[in-house]
Order: C-alpha cells, then sequence, then structure tokens
C-alpha cells in the first residue's frame, strides 16, 4: 500500500504538487501529464528521492521521509536514462553491485547477477561492456539492477522514453510479467491497456483517477 496524504511540494517558491490524496494498491498504477504537471515528483516521494513539503508519504505504513533505508530495501527506482544507474564496467557486476552492501558474497552476487540477466533477455551478457549495450538492452540492464534486489514495488520514470517502438514493447511485456506492484511515470499511452489504474495529473493535481480508458481520454481532452 502506497499511500499520498495531502502531499505538496514546491521548488524554489513555485508549487509542484498540491492536496494529493491516494491511496495505492493496485499492482499496476500509471501517473500521466503533460511536462511540468507533477508526476515524476510524485514519483519519486515513493522512494524518498524527494520529500514533501507538505503532507506525508507511507509505503506499508513507513514514511520515506523519516525512514528512506527502509523503504529503497523494497521500492526499486528505474529512471528515464539507464546510463545515470550504470556504474560498473561489465552488465555483470552492475548487477552483482546492487548487492554489495547487502553483504552477499561474491560469488553468490556473480550468480545471482546472471540468473537475472538471463531471466530478462541478456543471458550471455554478464561479461558485456555495459555501456556498450543498446538502447535497449541499458534499459534491462537498469531494471535487471533493481529486480535483483527482489523489492516489494518498482517505481519506472518514462523508462521508455529513450527506446525505439521494438524496444518498448519488450520493455513493457518484462514489466507486465513482474510479480512487483508497478508504478509508472509514462507518455508512452499506448503502453497502458493492460494496467490497473491510471492517474492524471494537471498542475500538481489529481484531475482524474480511473481504470486507463476513462483516465486516458480525459487527458486527452485535457490537451487536447
Amino acid at each position: 500500500m502506497i499511500e499520498f496524504e495531502d502531499v505538496g511540494h514546491s521548488y524554489d517558491g513555485r508549487a509542484v504538487l498540491d492536496g494529493v490524496d491516494l491511496r495505492l494498491d493496485e499492482r499496476r498504477v500509471a501517473f500521466v501529464g503533460a511536462n511540468g504537471s507533477g508526476k515524476s515528483t510524485l514519483a519519486r516521494m515513493i522512494n524518498g528521492l524527494v520529500h514533501p513539503t507538505r503532507g506525508r508519504v507511507l509505503v506499508d505504513g513507513v514514511d520515506p521521509a523519516r525512514d528512506g533505508r527502509a523503504v529503497r530495501r523494497r521500492v526499486g527506482f528505474v529512471f528515464t536514462h539507464p546510463d545515470s544507474q550504470i556504474v560498473m564496467p561489465t552488465a555483470g557486476e552492475d548487477v552483482a553491485f546492487s548487492l554489495r552492501r547487502q553483504g552477499v558474497p561474491k560469488a553468490e552476487r556473480q550468480r545471482r547477477a546472471a540468473e537475472v540477466l538471463a531471466e530478462h533477455g541478456l543471458a550471455g551478457y554478464a561479461e558485456h561492456p555495459a555501456h556498450q549495450l543498446s538502447g535497449g538492452q541499458k534499459q534491462l540492464l537498469a531494471l535487471c539492477s533493481m529486480l535483483v534486489l527482489e523489492p516489494d514495488v518498482l517505481v519506472c520514470d518514462e523508462p521508455t522514453t529513450l527506446l525505439d517502438l521494438r524496444n518498448k514493447r519488450h520493455f513493457a511485456e518484462v514489466l507486465s510479467g513482474l510479480p512487483q506492484q508497478v508504478v509508472m511515470v509514462t507518455h508512452d499511452l499506448e503502453l497502458l491497456a493492460d494496467f490497473d489504474r491510471v492517474v492524471v495529473l494537471d498542475g500538481g493535481r489529481v484531475v482524474a483517477d480511473d481504470a486507463p480508458s476513462a483516465a486516458l481520454a480525459h487527458y486527452r481532452a485535457l490537451v487536447g
């Protein structure tokens, strides 16, 4: 359960979010809205990357602003630009690096890294230079680096923006098969047909919250 209670946030005195109240317990939830609507700021609050200036966020009762470490053990985050998450020379090392802070022995880290890479379409790439992967492969690598930690929730902030159509569809298929709760910020509305819920933001407020067809119809009328 992810809860936003009267959440507001301001940057340099400018309100980005105002009075957001949401309870998210569905398996697949999307935030959509125009640039500057506040959707990415809202998503980043789930694991404490951004703190509310008013109200609070709870992840299964834990406030990320108060105990970010505990929340981040349960919430993985995938950014728009995978290069910002890739920190090690090879794909296998990058995934294994995520486990280092947990004190997992090296051999076990390598085994689990190879396993999650293979599970998500990167079998045989453990020794491949991470920054020489294609755009789609890099985004899958960023995803694997989160999934190896076995989070309960996965937040994806516009993860398909830099991908071509084939890789967008592949990435969406991978997400649809995950057991985790997924919260995705996106402009790719065609990827949301099988989501459980779509939340539309405009000017920092929730203006629609419904099943995909109804919520997206509202959004399309809004941006008309």
